[in-house]
């Protein structure tokens, strides 16, 4: 019999509570209006665990569910599945939750062990050359059906992919490329680490094996027109500190932040090192080349990792953590000091899951937004009061802003541009918005330009959709 999930886990209550059931709806009714030129599919993915967890549960080691919307003539219909990886199939047989955490003992042994610790497939949801695949940190990608979201296993790509690919790839406008990482590639806590080129087709270019200064928590990176950048932060990885009962993952400041700058055009050979002060990201907003050679990472940066230990198992405190503000970076590679990288604040708002106009990508850019997060009296656990949207004028700093009732939380901002040839953030912003007094979510539309006027169309679901991490949007009617 499958057990209640704990009521003393936010991360499996309120907001972030799992959604247990699976289902379409067509022509769901709209508030506001959809713009008949929004024709395409916006795919959303977030954990939510099939059944309670047996021991400690963090929001990234959920089952990862899709949340499709698409949208055409002014309608809009949803369609929802989990991934149905293999420790998702092995647990669905079961009837109840198997796992306690990749370093925990297990009952099972054998291929049932092996499929306890598949991907679970949780934090990115990527289109590119013909595939819809599934990402998260440490497994290959998990590709669906990009119409029906049935699985379709593990992706090689053809066999040319060997080990983890990381759920943060970068696709290039210009060229089609897709560049992505791995780290832990000899072990979760190992150094290790290798970047891989994909062309427009999906076809594996080439990859590319170095070792970072330490173990570490390599969430996102950076990628320009000519550069790939890898910031070591040190949120730092130790088998043995695990083995000892300590923490696996943990803030470990004095080991400082590393950053790795490699030439596309290059090898790894090629990559040189540079050191800075301690700090954590999860995210940059985008990344290019200046004129006079320097290298611009526009990135949401924390004092300290937010969520994370420190090395003797002690918080860090969540009051004494800060939010992430957008921060850019200006790094140097022709200095071959030490130390390369001068940095700016950007915005003073509290803000995380960073987007821009993706036709931009990679290149010089004026229009940044940002999910902004507001703490009051009503925020428990350190968990925001509400989530907004937030548009940067990069060029001006001015910036236009909404935000929901208390209880109320927008998700990751998606950007669509009103058509192929539009001005640069000229378009919607797309965000799934949780509506806490009535316990169920909407797809909120709004003007990219005037988000300070809220959402222009409202697609009304009759659930909720739970916290999710990150989605993309995929043009052109359903094929």
């Amino acid at each position: 019999m499958a057990k209640p999930f704990p009521l003393d886990n936010p991360f499996l209550n309120g907001y972030y509570a799992p959604l247990h059931l699976e289902g379409d709806a067509q022509n769901l009714p709209v508030t506001g209006e959809l713009p008949r030129q929004l024709v395409g599919t916006l795919y959303r993915i977030g954990p939510s665990p099939q059944f309670a967890p047996r021991g400690h549960y963090d929001w990234f080691a959920g089952d990862g569910m899709v949340h499709m919307f698409r949208f055409a003539d002014g309608r809009a219909s949803y369609r929802n599945r989990w991934v149905r990886t293999p420790k998702w199939e092995l647990e669905h047989a079961e009837g109840e939750g198997l796992s306690a955490g990749s370093l925990a003992p297990s009952p099972l042994t054998d291929q049932r062990l092996v499929d306890l610790r598949s991907t679970v497939a949780n934090t990115n949801v990527v289109w590119h050359g013909g595939r819809l695949v599934a990402l998260e940190e440490t497994h290959r990608p998990f590709e669906l059906d990009a119409q029906t979201l049935a699985p379709k296993g593990y992706c090689d790509y053809d066999g040319q992919l060997s080990g983890p690919m990381t759920a943060h790839p970068k696709i290039d406008p210009v060229s089609g490329e897709l560049v992505s990482f791995s780290y832990g590639v000899k072990g979760l806590f190992s150094p290790d680490m290798k970047v891989h080129v994909f062309d427009r087709d999906g076809r594996l270019q080439r990859s590319e094996a170095f070792t970072a200064p330490f173990a570490s928590v390599v969430h996102d990176f950076c990628v320009t027109r000519s550069h790939i950048v890898f910031p070591i932060f040190p949120l730092t990885a130790s088998f043995e500190r695990a083995k000892s009962g300590k923490p696996a993952y943990a803030w470990e400041p004095a080991m400082g932040t590393h950053i790795g700058i490699m030439r596309r055009d290059g090898t790894a050979a090629d990559m040189h090192w540079y050191s800075g002060d301690p700090s954590y990201v999860f995210h940059p907003m985008n990344a290019y080349d200046t004129d006079d050679g320097k290298i611009v990472c526009d990135m949401i940066e924390y004092p300290i990792a937010p969520g994370y230990p420190n090395v003797d198992g002690t918080p860090t405190g969540i009051a004494q953590q800060g939010a992430g503000r957008l921060v850019r970076w200006v790094v140097d590679p022709a200095n071959r000091s030490d130390r390369c990288c001068v940095k700016h604040q950007l915005s003073d708002v509290a803000a995380e899951f960073p987007a821009h106009d993706r036709r931009f990508a990679m290149q010089v850019y004026k229009h940044g937004f940002m999910m902004s997060s507001t703490m009051s009296e009503h925020s428990k656990d350190g968990l925001a009061a509400c989530a907004g949207i937030v548009h940067i004028d990069l060029s001006t700093g001015a910036l236009q802003s909404w935000n929901p009732p208390l209880g109320d939380f927008c998700g990751e901002p998606v950007f669509v541009e009103r058509h192929a040839g539009a001005d640069e953030g000229d378009g919607w912003l797309l965000s799934v918005l949780y509506r806490g007094a009535e316990n169920r979510s909407d797809l909120a539309v709004f003007d990219a330009g005037k988000v300070d006027t809220g959402p222009i169309g409202l697609v009304q679901l009759s659930h909720r959709v739970p916290a999710l991490l990150h989605g993309n949007w995929r043009a052109g009617a359903a094929n």
